[in-house]
This record gives structure tokens, C-alpha cells and sequence, in this order.
């Protein structure tokens, strides 16, 4: 059983295989895209179970990809502050549910679309990804991933939430007393 105290390992170092492996299998058959929802899903999950953005940190197989492949190309310029700001990131991340949404729904329940649908959608963000990890720092695309972004808005929440129940359980306290 893992200690609350000891650290999850990272493994940033060998994670990029399984966004490779995602990339070939969905090419050579659509409907491996339908794996996707493990990617998108995985972080989600991590965050609801209070673990934040560990996701983005040990395991995240583009952040690993992207780190690995771009050290060496990238031009290591600094993001503009703008691309960086909520307002950015929650068009960004309005924007990529949007499009996700008008996909799945334009497969109109096909499992081959639906795959396919969800690989384009993987291959465009890692595209997009990849050409930001170019102009600017390998792992740029990290500071505006929606899927980062969003664990974050969750641990936040989470945070707020725990704060007020601390704060009720100061007051509770303190009336006892």
C-alpha cells in the first residue's frame, strides 16, 4: 500500500510511447481513437480523487512526448503573457469542447466515426502542441492544455470546498469552547 507521504514516481521519461502507440494504432484503424477517452479521462480522474494535476507532472504522455522529441528544435522563446491568461485558456478550453462535442455528435453514434473523430481531435491538439513546443518551450502547450487547466479549476474547487469545511469545523470549535 503507497504511503500518503511517499511521492508517486514519475514517469515522464518512457510515457510518450503510449501517445506514439495511440498515433500508429489509430492511423492503421480508426476505431482505436475510441482510446482516447482514456486519455482525456485519466487526468479527470486523478483530480477528482484529490491528487490534482499529478497527471500533468508523472504522467501525461504528450507533456513526455513533447519534452523528449522538441529539446532539441524548440526555439525556447518565452509564451506571450496573453496565451497564458484565463481568458485564453477558457476560449481555448471552450473551444476544444465545442469541437469535441460537434464530433461525436456528427458520428451520430458510429463507432468508427466516433474513433476517428476522437484521433483527429488527439492529432490536431498534438499538432498544435508541437508547433508551440517549436516557437516556444517544449512543453508550452503544458501551460494551456485544457486538460491540465481543467484538473486544475477541479483542485481549486476542492481546495475552496475543503477550506469552507475547515472554516466550519474552526467555527464549531471555537462555539464549543
Amino acid at each position: 500500500m503507497e504511503s500518503k507521504n511517499k511521492k508517486p514516481k514519475s514517469h515522464q521519461k518512457w510515457s510518450w510511447i503510449f501517445l506514439v502507440g495511440f498515433m500508429i494504432l489509430s492511423i492503421v484503424d480508426f476505431r482505436f481513437g475510441i482510446l482516447a477517452i482514456v486519455c482525456m479521462g485519466t487526468p479527470l480522474y486523478h483530480a477528482l480523487k484529490g491528487r490534482g494535476k499529478i497527471h500533468c507532472s508523472h504522467y501525461c504522455p504528450r507533456g513526455s512526448f513533447l519534452a523528449r522529441f522538441l529539446s532539441g528544435i524548440s526555439l525556447n522563446r518565452n509564451m506571450p503573457a496573453w496565451m497564458k491568461s484565463k481568458a485564453a485558456k477558457n476560449t481555448l478550453l471552450g473551444l476544444m469542447v465545442a469541437m469535441f462535442a460537434l464530433s461525436i455528435a456528427k458520428s451520430g453514434g458510429d463507432f468508427v466515426k466516433m474513433g476517428f473523430a476522437m484521433f483527429r481531435f488527439m492529432a490536431a491538439s498534438t499538432v498544435l502542441g508541437i508547433l508551440m513546443g517549436i516557437i516556444y518551450r517544449p512543453r508550452s502547450w503544458c501551460q494551456v492544455c485544457p486538460m491540465g487547466y481543467s484538473t486544475g479549476i477541479i483542485k481549486n474547487y476542492q481546495d475552496a470546498k475543503k477550506g469552507d469545511l475547515d472554516e466550519a469545523s474552526d467555527v464549531r470549535k471555537s462555539t464549543v469552547a
